[in-house]
Parts: C-alpha cells; structure tokens; sequence
C-alpha cells in the first residue's frame, strides 16, 4: 500500500538552447515532462514507488514519452493509450537576470483534455496505492479534465487513499469557458475538487489567484515576501475546507530570474502549527539562496514530491524533517536542466545536513 500515484498531463517540452529567445531560435532541446509526472519520477528517484495515470495518443512520441516515465522506474500500466486527440506541447525560453522566462503552450485537444473520467480504470489505479497527487493544471485544460480529476479524487477519497494537490493556478491555460475570467473559472472549478483533499500545496500566489486568499501586506512582485503571514492563510483555508489537514506553501523571493531564495512553511491543521525551512543555527528561518539558477522549472514539483515522499517514510514523516527534505529537494531541482528532479534521497538529506559547498565528490 505504499505506491504514490499521479494524474495529469505529460508533454513535448521544446526548450530553446542556453538562454536565446523563442523568435533567435531554429531549433529545440527537447524532453518529455509535466507537472504530476515531475512528481512521479522525483518520487522514484528518492527511491519511493510511483504510478502514473494519463491519456496519449497512439504514436511514436507518445510512446517516447512512456519510455522517458519507465527510464526511472514509473509503472506506465494504467496509462490510457487513444486515437482521439493530440499530444501536448510547451515552448520554453529561460530568462537570466533581469528577463523572466516565457513558456509559450499548445496543448488544446491533447489526449487528456478529452478523455472522459469513465476511461480511467479507477479500481486498478488504486488496488495498492496510499496517496494520490493531483495539480491545478489538469482541470484547466478543460471542463472533461476537470472532471476527471475530480472524480480521481473522489474514487481515492473513497478507497481510503489520502490525496493532496498542487493549485499551480496557470493564467494562459484557464481558458474552456468564455464566459468567466480565469481566475473565476479557477475558483469555481477548485473549489469543487478541495473538499476532496487531504493535504494542500501552493505557492505564494496560488492562494490568493484560486481560493482569494491573501498574505496581507506582502507584495511577491518586490522579491520580498513576510514569511509570518503565511500561517493566516492556511487557517483560513482550513477554516474554509476542514477535511484538509495540512498546508504547505513554497517561498519563492525572486531576486532576478538567475537569483531566487527559496524555502517554505508547512502548515498542521491538527496541532495548529506552522513549520518553516530552512533554519538558520538558531532555529529561525533562512531561505537557501540559488544564484546561477539553471532551471526552475519543476522547483514547485520538487518540492510537492519531497513532501509526500518524507510524509509517506516513516523516518522522515515528522513534519519539521518532512519539510527540510521537500524544501532540500527543491532547492537541488534548480540545478538540474529540464522538469525532472534528478537528486537522490541521499544527496537530500547531504543538503538538509548541511553540506552546500558545492565541493566535488571522489
């Protein structure tokens, strides 16, 4: 009962070389990723069992992508092989210091914005599964995915699997009717698929862009975030919706798009306390700070897959290490070039430690 399973989309990621622009380049680094299989394959990095779930179409780079899932270790078994739609796309352009990064999708009509939730086969997905994760990127696809992440999360509640979820609100994507602003849209749509939830995960902006939820007097486009408002916002979500037992949000202050600090809080609705890391030697919070990042992409999965991996490993499941590994994690993810979070637990816990020299290892 110990397999961590992930619904969502994967993609074509098209990246351009080094730092050019979409409009210099004429050609790709190409990979295969998405959020929910970010975390998947994090998950089976560190050692823990993972299975995604998705719709592909059935063509040979689908079958690339499928190949990518299996190269760590991901059981691919329950992944729903149709002839309707398209695989998704997403252009990458890595800022550096001044310029952000710009991530251009094509995803309309992919495979899994039209597979509909009775496709799925929910009872196998689930026979040995004791966590299913989940993003807010699936349900903006379209109205079919919302609903089948709804219903994922309602067939694992009812399996007795605890399930949490990413908010990961995406402007660009919020798009499948016309009539609503996306930031509505997201609202409406998650507040469906919250009561479900067990375990909540967002960034500093996710609470307030899906839920209104906000970190009063703390501005995240000045690169400067105060850390001592972000327990109010998870009480008010748990307030909002008490079947959610715990909250964690990364903390993100970017200093340019080469320099971010980083760490989070994780938030236990049953003890009312508010974890945060990193920790400096007299135990208050001290962001790790990245310079010469070399993706980002993928940080906040990371950090998600960090976390239900401490959460679900009995050595690791106290909420302040739970929350050092996830956070250790992350900041290791900005070294690594694509979505995927290469690290082992081993070279986690060399960070939670305290080793960050850098220093070659013979």
């Amino acid at each position: 009962m110990n397999t961590i399973v992930t619904f969502g989309e994967i993609m074509c990621r098209l990246a351009t070389p080094g730092h050019l622009r979409l409009r210099q380049t004429r050609q790709f680094d190409v990979i295969y990723a998405g959020a929910e299989a970010s975390v998947a394959s994090s998950i089976c990095n560190f050692g823990g069992q993972a299975r995604f779930v998705t719709a592909l179409p059935k063509h040979v780079l689908a079958d690339a992508t499928i190949d990518t899932l299996r190269s760590v270790g991901i059981d691919t078994h329950s992944v729903v092989r149709t002839d309707r739609g398209r695989l998704g796309l997403y252009f990458l352009e890595t800022g550096a210091n001044q310029r952000p990064s710009n991530v251009v999708y094509d995803r309309a009509d992919s495979s899994i914005s039209i597979t509909p939730a009775d496709e799925y086969d929910w009872d196998q997905i689930f026979v040995d599964a004791s966590w299913l994760h989940l993003s807010g990127i699936t349900p903006a696809l379209s109205a079919t995915a919302a609903e089948a992440t709804r219903v994922a999360a309602e067939r694992a509640q009812a399996a007795g699997v605890t399930v949490s979820c990413d908010l990961n609100f995406r402007k660009k994507l919020w798009q499948w009717e016309a009539s609503k602003k996306p930031r509505e849209l997201a609202e409406q749509t998650m507040r469906k698929l919250l009561p479900y939830l067990d375990v909540v995960i967002a960034n500093e902006e996710d609470c307030a862009d899906v839920l209104g939820i906000h970190a009063h007097e703390t501005n995240v486009e000045s690169g400067i975030l105060d850390t001592r408002r972000y327990p109010d916002v998870a009480r008010q979500l748990v307030a909002q919706f008490p079947n959610v037992k715990k909250v964690g949000i990364t903390l993100r202050e970017s200093i340019s798009a080469s320099h971010n600090n980083w760490g989070a809080m994780l938030y236990d609705a049953s003890s009312d306390q508010p974890y945060f890391a990193p920790l400096d030697e007299n135990g208050n919070y001290h962001a790790y700070s990245i310079k010469n990042i070399v993706d980002r992409v993928g940080g906040g999965d990371s950090f998600a897959a960090g976390l239900i991996f401490a959460l679900t490993t009995d050595e690791l499941s106290e909420p302040q290490t739970a929350l050092r590994f996830a956070v250790a994690a992350s900041c290791l993810k900005h070294s690594i070039l694509g979505d995927v979070n290469y690290s082992t637990r081993a070279e986690v816990e060399s960070l939670m430690g305290g080793s960050t020299s850098g220093r070659v290892v013979r």
